[in-house]
């Protein structure tokens, strides 16, 4: 007994391009042809075939298929890591499916980092690409800092996201300033705020370049404007704490040699 290509593919339930594809990879041998040049299939063509499909419908990717041997041969060894990649798999999925549900009780947008899924209906569409590229450079612990640090707003971050782009020097100048304060209080809470590339596992060089480049993209010319008068006056302050730190060490020391 013997088949055409499209019986053959009728009785295994797959399709002629597919015993094709077979053929062309070396999962299925070619049948000799006959006198009128239509391929005949034998048995053994449809008994493969149908390993082949099965093996396909549990998973086994058509490239390791070959290797799983043939009728009589048990590939215990195959088997099993097959069963691990599919148990991997079953993982992902899960993880997938909860990250889903995160979305969807919080209605955030898909490519949000589901962490920051309950904190993304108050970011602006900037901030929220922002976050995707530092989710590129920052370390897991990072992150988590990060989280908790966006998680406190007030009423400076709407200004800024609502800030135009031709806003004049005097109105930039203001908002850096009454940021100021929540900026520092920042650093003081979350250290690591002041060094936020230090981890990363992009490494910090290649960390800061990127967060430079989306900073610009992201942000208009007057919001880049505030931060950077934001990083003058950390800058001044910064100094002028330093200083006073200074003339109490050395008024203490005083006031010991004294006595």
């Amino acid at each position: 007994m013997v088949w055409s290509t499209r019986q053959l593919a009728e009785l295994a339930g797959s399709t002629v391009k597919a015993i094709r594809h077979y053929h062309e990879i070396g999962l299925l041998d070619v049948p000799e042809r006959a006198a009128n040049g239509y391929k005949q299939y034998k048995v053994s063509h449809l008994i493969r075939l149908l390993q082949i499909k099965r093996l396909s419908d549990l998973g086994v990717p058509l490239s390791q298929i070959a290797a799983l041997g043939r009728a009589n041969e048990e590939p215990a060894e195959a088997i099993r890591l097959l069963d691990a990649e599919l148990e991997a798999t079953v993982e992902r999925l899960n993880r997938v499916r909860a990250e889903l549900a995160v979305i969807l009780r919080h209605r955030a947008p898909m490519h949000v980092p589901p962490a920051f899924a309950p904190l993304s209906r108050d970011l602006s569409d900037a901030n929220q690409s922002l976050l995707m590229v530092y989710s590129t450079v920052f370390s897991e612990e990072a992150m988590k800092e990060f989280r908790q640090m966006i998680a406190v707003r007030d009423d400076t971050d709407d200004e800024f996201d609502a800030l135009p782009p031709n806003a004049d020097d005097a109105t930039v100048d203001r908002l850096a300033e009454r940021m100021l304060p929540g900026v520092r209080r920042m650093r003081e809470e979350h250290p690591w705020s002041n060094d936020p590339v230090a981890d990363s596992p992009r490494g910090a060089e290649l960390a800061e370049i990127t967060m430079a480049h989306a900073l610009v993209e992201f942000y208009n010319p007057a919001q880049l404007r505030v931060l950077q008068r934001l990083n003058v006056l950390l800058e001044q302050t910064t100094d002028t704490d330093d200083t006073l730190r200074h003339d109490a060490v050395h008024d203490s020391r005083a006031g010991v040699n004294e006595e």
